[in-house]
């Protein structure tokens, strides 16, 4: 069985290189007869099939050289999820029909909000098109902490923490599997970016159910297949359902094309706590010892339980709170254009508004996406509490108060705002709160930078005439 022509002595060598023999007499320590199970497999008589699997092993391991993470295989597996059980191409007829949906939801959205709407034409996506088009920001946001697990779990197979468990149980050495480890870290990461990838394209329902947009343009999106499967389950009219959800679409790119800030200011709560993630190397041990490497749809299914570790560093903490706070804003801001855009038109308003919270919080594609590839979970509670804020400001002070308070970060609500809801919007609606904290510091850098403009700067007037010193007023 040492014969390089073999087929399964081929197959053996592109995976283990140098090692294969220790690799084929390991197989066969633990029960396992090679020879039976290429014949089973086909593979012998099928020259064909075997040029078929090393030309697929051959380009795993080209394309996750140099990587952390196989991002070409978190593409194609993407694809692939988001093709299951059919994945229809959208007609000329269904994409106007959509696009009909939202030039309705902007008409709707003028009487409720002064932002303005996107200038840019409606997109009427399949899974796949969603796919292509979100996977560059879902490589900003979730490939950092990607980059960190495939780290971690390269540290782990190469035995760098001492145990070396992963490769021990096939008969090798750290240093002797290395084409194996510099390929199965790069593939199970991307294997697993690509599986939370493709299971949100066949649940989303356009591109701002994570809280903020998945493109780099203000643009409204929708996909009409998921759309469909949500609607059939409902006993509510199809159109009523499609104009409800391309008026919150329609609103969250609004929101996000009015404040230019808005979608970097996530970004960044995101990164920075991404940054302070922290892989608990027993746990991914742990499941690389009891899966071993021969199984990477499994490995990948074993990195979305218990491997980030628990313990949050205090600045992780506030950042966490701090995304929480501020997607539950957007998502209350949303809620309550929605409703007041559509309550003069969708008699159904209220039960498709209940419907849509009942689905955030089982868990929906947002949260369950956060959680697998940040370990960061959205608290549906939070979410209630903004939605009441904004309509308490809308009620007392009209919706261009309420607009105006994304003119900056310093000015939205905090988490405690939240707890005290009633305090803020009083505070805000009476000229007392957070705008005018931003108008004082303002000033007082303003007369701080004027009165450096006097004399030497020391404050020493007595050189000043009888009308006093002669610095500019702010």
């Amino acid at each position: 069985m040492t014969d390089d022509n073999t087929p399964w002595m081929r197959l053996l060598r592109e995976l283990f290189g140098d090692d294969a023999e220790a690799a084929l007499a390991e197989l066969e320590r633990m029960g396992m007869d090679p020879s039976a199970l290429a014949q089973a497999s086909g593979m012998l008589g099928n020259p064909a099939m075997m040029d078929h699997v090393l030309g697929q092993i051959r380009s795993l391991i080209t394309q996750s050289q140099g990587e952390d993470v196989n991002w070409t295989l978190a593409h194609d597996v993407a694809r692939g999820v988001a093709a299951q059980s059919g994945d229809p191409s959208v007609t000329a007829a269904v994409a106007q029909q959509h696009r009909a949906a939202v030039s309705r939801a902007e008409l709707w959205l003028d009487a409720a909000t002064d932002f303005d709407p996107a200038v840019l034409e409606p997109r009427v996506m399949s899974r796949a098109e969603w796919v292509e088009a979100t996977l560059p920001t879902w490589r900003v946001i979730a490939g950092p902490v990607a980059v960190s697990v495939s780290q971690a779990l390269s540290q782990i197979l190469k035995g760098e923490d001492g145990s070396g468990s992963a490769m021990e149980a096939m008969g090798l050495g750290g240093e002797e599997a290395g084409a194996l480890v510099q390929s199965v870290s790069p593939t199970v990461c991307g294997m697993h970016m690509g599986q939370a990838a493709g299971q949100m394209s066949r649940e989303t329902f356009g591109v701002t159910d994570l809280g903020f947009p998945l493109l780099a343009e203000p643009r409204v999106t929708l996909v009409p297949s998921v759309i469909r499967e949500f609607s059939a389950g409902l006993d509510i009219p199809d159109d009523e359902v499609l104009t409800f959800l391309a008026l919150r679409e329609a609103a969250h790119v609004r929101l996000f094309a009015a404040t230019p800030w808005l979608t970097g200011h996530v970004h960044n709560l995101i990164e920075r706590y991404a940054a302070g993630i922290r892989i608990d190397l027993e746990a991914l041990d742990s499941a690389v010892s009891e899966i071993g490497v021969t199984d990477p749809a499994k490995l990948q299914a074993a990195l979305t339980e218990g491997i980030f570790n628990p313990r949050h560093s205090e600045e992780q903490e506030e950042t966490l709170a701090s995304i929480e706070t501020l997607l539950a804003l957007i998502e209350g801001w949303v809620d309550e254009v929605t409703l007041r855009a559509a309550a003069p038109h969708l008699g159904s308003i209220g039960a498709l508004s209940e419907m849509l919270r009942r689905r955030r919080a089982a868990g929906g594609p947002a949260e369950d996406a956060f959680k697998t590839l940040l370990g960061l979970e959205l608290r549906p509670r939070r979410m209630r509490e903004a939605a009441a804020l904004w309509r308490e400001v809308t009620a007392r002070a009209g919706a261009e108060s309420r607009d105006a308070v994304w003119a900056h970060p310093d000015m939205l609500p905090t988490s405690s705002d939240l707890d005290d809801r009633a305090a803020w919007v009083t505070r805000w609606v009476d000229g007392g709160g957070e705008a005018d904290d931003v108008d004082r510091a303002l000033e007082e850098l303003l007369r701080g930078a004027a009165q450096g403009e006097s004399g030497d700067g020391s404050g020493d007037t007595s050189g000043d005439d009888e009308d006093g010193p002669a610095t500019p007023q702010v």
